[in-house]
């Protein structure tokens, strides 16, 4: 039998149920909408159809600076994209991020951070150095609802998202948060779940939302293939485009503390 603590009831009164209303995204949420990408395409990848239904959004791309100076030895996701050792890879992704938000109604912001591999040692960048740019942008930006990656695998995606977190705690309670799955990393086995166990650990509810999504697929799909140099890799690591044709191939989840007075879940054997 379930723990009584994990069974919703009806209120005795016959009112309606308590969680009548949960899941469901307000319009006031969406007014002014705030989408945070680690790199020049994970918000349409994971939000593209979002924000079809909710024009008008900002795209805060943390990773999208150009590094002092392109590696000798170029690496292996710039070769996947077709790029040649003279290209200025930032510069042509840069102009991609602009063409796919354009076909969205939705604006770019492009933060200096430079990616991992384009640092020694592979190293990410700390989010604590994150953190303070990225809580500028949002506080001048003025959101009603930030949506962040929740973060999987990937060193930079990683790093967004615990810089994400800790701005979340510096914003106006007001806010409303939500995470949404990073595209491709979100089907490697156990990678959501430990996140979402993570985020409860820390007493931080994920909890699967509904707001108003577009259904036109391939007007997404289009904005995916703004960015042609992505898109061969992707391919090449993940066959992103035939998870991307799913039926339901975008899942965002709220982010809040537990219920007043309910007791923390507890662990199941």
């Amino acid at each position: 039998m379930p723990d009584d603590a994990n069974v919703a009831r009806r209120p005795s009164d016959g009112a309606p149920m308590p969680m009548r209303e949960w899941g469901l995204v307000t319009e006031a949420e969406r007014e002014r909408v705030v989408i945070v990408s680690p790199h020049l395409d994970d918000a349409v990848l994971g939000c593209g159809l979002y924000m079809l239904a909710n024009p008008g959004a900002t795209v805060v791309t943390v990773f999208a600076g150009n590094p002092p100076a392109y590696p000798e030895s170029m690496r292996y996701w710039d070769v996947q994209g077709g790029f040649g050792p003279d290209d200025d890879v930032m510069a042509v992704r840069r102009a991609e991020d602009r063409a796919a938000l354009g076909m969205l109604a939705a604006t770019p912001r492009h933060l200096e951070f430079i990616e991992h591999t384009y640092n020694p040692g592979d190293q990410p960048v700390a989010p604590d150095v994150i953190a303070g740019p990225l809580a500028d942008a949002l506080i001048e930006l003025d959101p009603t609802s930030v949506f962040a990656p929740f973060g999987l695998a990937n060193p930079d995606h990683d790093v967004t998202h615990d810089a994400a977190m800790l701005v979340r705690d510096r914003l106006p309670s007001t806010v409303a948060w939500f995470c949404y799955e990073d595209c491709g990393y979100k089907h490697i086995p156990g990678m959501l779940a430990w996140r979402v166990a993570r985020l409860f650990a820390r007493d931080i509810w994920a909890t699967p939302a509904c707001p108003p999504v577009s259904t036109d697929h391939a007007r997404k799909r289009a904005a995916v293939d703004c960015y042609p140099t992505q898109v061969l890799a992707l391919e090449d690591d993940w066959q992103i485009l035939r998870k991307l044709d799913a039926p339901a191939p975008e899942q965002l989840w709220r982010l809040e503390a537990r219920p007043p007075g309910w007791p923390r879940l507890r662990a199941v054997d």
